[in-house]
């Protein structure tokens, strides 16, 4: 990437997804990635990072944003998120429904649970893994390369766990996993 990005450009990064650039400093971007609900040091140079939408850089300074202000706008971002997160509405053909669990041994009795019940369990480990996430990604001893190595796992567990996307009213809640990824 040889021209300079100014605060606001909109970057795609190979392994963190879209992100927003909310300050500069001489040899890198740090980049808040809405996969990542947080911010990442990134190399200017880094290869790895495709321009989406660009700002000009201004040279200026008196505009940074400064670490503090991204911690009070991420804190803010997940007060709201927490509060959506209560709010996962689940797909209306599955409501009052129920879900029965019949063991291959006819002598065993059948487990009946309400969908709503296994859904519920089903947002909270959503939730749980998006908490891990940021946990992982704000970790000041990890380096970014452990972090990514992480991230890996994470997305596999989402993919692993989209079987259950049918359940959701709306696809922004679903889980993601690698899907077209190269």
């Amino acid at each position: 990437m040889s021209n300079q990005l100014g605060i606001g450009s909109r970057v795609d990064h190979q392994h963190f997804g879209k992100g927003v650039i909310v300050d500069t400093a001489v040899e890198f971007y740090i980049i808040w990635f809405k996969s990542q609900n947080g911010t990442k040091s990134i190399s200017k140079d880094y290869e790895g990072l495709k321009t989406l939408e660009e700002v000009a850089a201004t040279g200026g300074g008196s505009e940074h944003i400064t670490i503090a202000d991204i911690e009070q706008a991420l804190s803010n971002i997940l007060d709201q998120r927490l509060h959506d997160m209560q709010l996962v509405p689940i797909g209306p053909k599955w409501r009052r429904g129920n879900m029965i669990l019949k063991p291959g041994d006819p002598t065993m009795a059948q487990k009946e649970v309400p969908i709503e019940t296994f859904f519920h369990k089903i947002v909270m480990v959503r939730d749980r893994l998006r908490v891990m996430e940021q946990k992982i990604n704000a970790h000041k001893v990890m380096t970014d390369d452990e972090k990514v190595d992480l991230q890996q796992y994470i997305t596999s567990i989402y993919g692993s766990l989209t079987t259950f996307n049918v359940l959701f009213k709306e696809t922004h809640h679903q889980f993601k996993g690698q899907g077209g990824k190269d």
